[in-house]
């Protein structure tokens, strides 16, 4: 059990943190019709927006079949990654993992009360905005992948010197 502990904690840190700060955006802040705003920086600010399909806005969910499939899918996936917490040996990758885990939580919990998940996070340069409205979650889970990425393709795997040289 205490192998995978870390990833966990991370999840639930994560989770904690996303639903949080979405209840301070849609509470106290105000921000209660999809596109109200509160500007931050020139370069950031908060909108809310109501996120009912998936990343990019790709296999959107508009009617109470496609919502309880995307949370069905999005369920599956949060397990798969829960399992692979447990069997993972590298606390990195642990780690990275709690944070995938905890952002879909979130989201998965938004979808399921709301039938949408609730995005607030707007970075912009000007009118260019290199990313759609996002949330804790949803940044936590690009950070992830970008750290699993980059160990899988800059970490040598043991033994990969060794049967390259007796080749």
């Amino acid at each position: 059990m205490r192998a995978y502990r870390l990833g966990f904690a991370v999840a639930l840190v994560v989770f904690a943190f996303d639903q949080l700060a979405k209840w301070i955006v849609t509470g106290p802040m105000g921000l209660t019709l999809v596109g109200d705003e509160h500007y931050f920086l020139p370069f950031f600010q908060f909108t809310l927006t109501h996120n009912e399909g998936i990343s990019l806005g790709l296999l959107n969910a508009t009617n109470p079949v496609g919502r309880w499939m995307l949370v069905a899918l999005t369920a599956a996936i949060a397990i798969g990654v829960a399992v692979w917490i447990g069997r993972e040996k590298n606390r990195i990758d642990q780690a990275a993992l709690g944070m995938v885990l905890g952002g879909a939580l979130g989201n998965i919990l938004d979808r399921t009360v709301h039938g949408y998940v609730v995005d607030f996070l707007d970075l912009h340069f000007g009118e260019f905005r290199p990313f759609l409205v996002f949330n804790v979650g949803d940044a936590a889970i690009s950070i992830a992948v970008v750290i699993l990425l980059l160990r899988a393709f800059l970490t040598r795997k043991e033994g990969t010197k060794e049967t390259i040289e007796h080749a």
